[in-house]
C-alpha cells in the first residue's frame, strides 16, 4: 500500500520525520509536496494527496500543516475520503477502527514530532472493525452522494 503524503510550509518538519518514519518501516509513499518552507496555500498540495486516496492510487493519506484543520477541511472535500484531524494515538486508532478513515490530518505547531509517529504507527497499523460501524461509514458515505453531485 502506498501512502499519500502533503504539507505546506508549517508541516513540512513534521513531513520530513513522517517520510523517515515510513522508509524505516517499509512503505511506500508519494509526496505530493510542498518541500519547501517558502509561504503557499496548503490546497494545493492536500487536494491531489486525498485524491490520490479517493481514486485507489494511494492506500492512505497523511496530510499536515500547523494545526491540521485547514488540511483537513480540503481533504473531506473530496468524495471517499474520510478524514480525520488526530492530536493523539487514540483517536488516530478508533478513526481507523470505528470510522474507517483513510486520511490523517495532523498539525506540527499542535502535536511534538515523537507523539505523532505514534499517532501515524496507530493510523497505518490499525484495521477497520466493519460490523456495526460499516452500516455508520455507509450512512456518512450516502450523505456524501446526497451533497456532492
Amino acid at each position: 500500500m502506498k501512502i499519500a503524503l502533503a504539507c505546506d510550509h508549517g508541516g513540512l518538519n513534521l513531513k520530513k520525520e513522517v517520510i523517515k518514519y515510513l522508509t524505516e518501516n517499509g512503505y511506500k509513499y508519494v509526496d505530493f509536496g510542498t518541500n519547501s518552507f517558502d509561504s503557499c496555500d496548503y490546497p494545493d498540495f492536500a487536494l491531489p494527496a486525498a485524491e490520490a486516496v479517493a481514486s485507489g492510487e494511494c492506500g492512505k493519506g497523511i496530510i499536515i500543516c500547523s494545526t491540521g484543520i485547514g488540511v483537513s477541511i480540503v481533504a473531506n472535500k473530496v468524495p471517499g475520503v474520510r478524514c480525520a484531524h488526530c492530536h493523539d494515538s487514540y483517536c488516530a486508532e478508533f478513526t481507523r477502527r470505528h470510522n474507517d478513515a483513510n486520511v490523517l490530518a495532523m498539525g506540527e505547531k499542535v502535536v511534538g514530532i515523537g507523539y505523532a509517529l505514534k499517532i501515524v504507527e496507530a493510523f497505518l497499523t490499525t484495521e477497520f472493525e466493519g460490523g456495526r460501524h460499516q452500516r455508520r461509514v455507509d450512512k456518512i458515505t450516502a450523505i456524501e452522494k446526497k451533497y456532492c453531485k
